[in-house]
This record gives structure tokens, sequence and C-alpha cells, in this order.
């Protein structure tokens, strides 16, 4: 039997999820793009929600919910406040790695923190002379000891500026490929760390920006994986994420879609509503069917995780498809409203902007198809 429903409690959760974001976060949503804040008082009203814990285990502070139930969280954030979004997406996927690989002294002290909203954990793997190749990352971490000396630049890191701790990507001991990456937990009051933060075209408030680590020591426990793990650790970790981006982006376009269709109706033109015109409704009544496909495939793909079966295809899928129709969609809706709807008295131009940087982020169009074929195909297609 096949069931596209959601749970009774699931139904609950969005409906509280989505008046709340209406009523604290959708009112501010062009605030902390124009004046380039980062939104901490967003983050605290989400947190008492218990929106920072819904992949951390209750014996930690969290209230560990379902891989869809994340999603469906994801999704009504972002219909409010595309940007908002990004701390259930991270720490969602923070919380989870966390949880599976960490050292328990790091999980007794950082998740229920996290947990709480009390501290924010970002994630860098990217680094500036390797994007999607992974296996070239330059940062290294020697070994001395009983700690690890850390020295390289992580770049892109989203939260990076208001970060409390990094979850940074490092090779071993010069150890060659994927082999010699492990993951590090890095504390940014520690000494030898600094960040810059980029003026970037979108999500101007997040404080998107570089990671440097310059001699920086930390204890082995705070290597979160051991031997060959990292890399598929972080795998892992994306084949979760990518189907959230792919809910984050749909639901900056539904809403969109949302306010066109009432746009329309109300709007004349040669004594017509707008909505008449089937060159206004046909595009619109395509974006829903194209929207709906694409929030299946997201959902399938987060149910296909919590049942624990093979997904890595599906979250491909999810990470190159759904962010380009997003902004396929808004970019529509724009047009729709003319000349307005291209000022900041609407929200359109803003989502165009901030949707297009998760085109970029997790993964790459290009790479994604690559993931794609080499599941389909076979090994051949790997570069």
């Amino acid at each position: 039997m096949i069931n596209f429903s959601f749970t009774e409690e699931q139904e609950l959760l969005r409906d509280q999820i989505r008046r709340f974001a209406a009523k604290e976060l959708r009112p501010m949503y062009g605030y902390w793009d124009k004046n380039k804040e980062f939104p901490t008082t967003q983050l605290n009203k989400m947190s008492e929600l218990g929106l920072s814990g819904l992949r951390i285990e209750e014996r930690y502070g969290g209230n560990m919910q379902s891989y869809v139930t994340a999603g469906i969280v994801a999704e009504e954030i972002a219909k409010a406040d595309f940007n908002c979004a990004y701390f259930v997406l991270v720490s969602s996927l923070i919380g989870d790695l966390l949880t599976q690989f960490a050292h328990s002294s790091l999980k007794e002290y950082w998740l229920p923190l996290m947990a709480k909203g009390e501290k924010l954990i970002a994630f860098a793997l990217t680094e500036p002379a390797c994007g999607s190749d992974s296996a070239a990352l330059l940062a290294s971490a020697e070994r001395q000891g009983d700690t690890y000396i850390l020295n390289g630049e992580k770049s892109s890191v989203s939260l990076v500026e208001a970060a409390d701790a990094v979850l940074v990507f490092a090779r071993v001991d010069k150890i060659p490929g994927y082999s010699g990456i492990r993951g590090f937990f890095v504390p940014c009051d520690l000494e030898g760390v600094s960040k810059t933060s980029y003026n970037s075209l979108g999500s101007k408030g997040l404080g998107r920006g570089s990671l440097f680590l310059e001699d920086v020591k930390i204890p082995l426990e705070n290597c979160i994986s051991k031997d060959e793990t990292a890399f598929k650790m972080a795998m892992i970790g994306f084949d979760y994420s990518r189907a959230i981006i792919g809910l984050m982006c749909l639901g900056a376009a539904e809403a969109s879609l949302e306010e066109t269709v009432k746009y329309t109706r109300e709007r004349t033109t040669f004594n017509k509503q707008l909505s008449s015109n089937q060159g206004v409704s046909f595009p619109i009544a395509e974006n829903y069917t194209f929207l709906e496909a694409a929030k299946l495939l997201c959902y399938k793909t987060l149910w296909l995780r919590d049942t624990n079966q093979e997904h890595t295809k599906e979250a491909a899928m999810c990470k190159w498809w759904p962010p380009k129709l997003s902004v396929d969609i808004i970019h529509e809706c724009l047009l729709t409203h003319g000349h307005y709807g291209y000022t900041d008295e609407y929200p359109f131009e803003q989502r165009l902007r901030d949707v297009i940087g998760l085109e970029i982020g997790d993964g790459t169009a290009q790479i994604q198809k690559i993931i794609i074929a080499r599941k389909i195909i076979g090994e051949e297609c790997r570069p």
C-alpha cells in the first residue's frame, strides 16, 4: 500500500510551525538582508519551540524527530523566512553527525547547548582551491602526542561568523586521497582560529565566510572520525541535507506562487482580472505541477532515510532539480508582478538571490548529475 499522507502529529506540527513562522518570522525577512544583521532573535524564538533539537536525542535535551518531520519544519520555515531555515538545516545535520560519530565528552557538553539554541555549530568542507573535488583538501591535521595541530583555510562556510564551533574536515599526516581525510570539532574561541565574512549576493545576514586555522591545537577526542570514515560521514550527512535543501527552496517558491495567485486575482488589465489571461494562468498551473512533483521527490528521499533504505541517488536529484526549479518559479513570479516585483517592496528579488546560493552549496548541479549517473549507469561515470 502507498500512503502519501503525513501523520496526524506531523499535520499538527506543520500547522503550528506555519502559524508561528507567519507571525514571528515573515515580517522580518527583508530586515536581516537590508541590514546585513544576523537574525539572533529569530533563532532564539525557533529554539524556544525546540527547532534546534530536531535531530538530537532526548537524553541530550533534543526532541529527536523523523527525517520527514524535519523536512516539514524546514519547508514551512523557508516559506516565511528562507534564511531562518538554515538553522533547521545546519543544526539537524550537525546534530545527526555528532550523535553518530562524536566522542561522548563532546556530545555531553555540546549537544544540550545546541538543542537549547545556545551554541551554533557550522560545517566546513569546501576550500578555495577545491570545491567539488573533496579528495584534494589541503587543510592539514598533524598529530603531535595527545593533540592535533590544524592549519588551513575553509571557504564558503554558512553561519561561520556567528558559529561557536565548526566541524572541519582536514587531511591527517599528509595521507593522500579520501583515506587521509578526518573530521575535527573545532571551537571558535581556540587560539589560531579566525574568520572573515563575504559580501554575498544573497543570504546577507547569515555570515557566510572563510575560516582560518593557524597552528590550532585540539585534543584527540575532537577527531570525530576514525580511519577512513570521514568522507563517508560527510556523504551520509549530505544525503540528508540535500533533501532538506530541496524543501527549503521549494518553500520559498511556493510562497512566491501563493503571493502571485493573490496578485493576479486582484490586478486588472484591459478591464479583466489578470488571472483570466492564459499567458498568466498557464505558467502558474505548470509551476504548481512541477512544485508538487519536486516536493514528492524530497519527501520520498527523507522517507527512504527514515526506513533505512538507499537514497543517495534521490538525494542528488533533490539537490540539483528543486533549487533550479525554485529559482525559475521565483523569477517567473517576479516578472508577473512587473516593475514593482523588481523592487525590494516585494520579496521576490531577495528570494531569488537567496535561493541561488543553494544551487551551489552542498554540491553543484553538475556533481549531483555525476552521482545520479553513477548510480544508474555505473562507476564508469565517475570523473
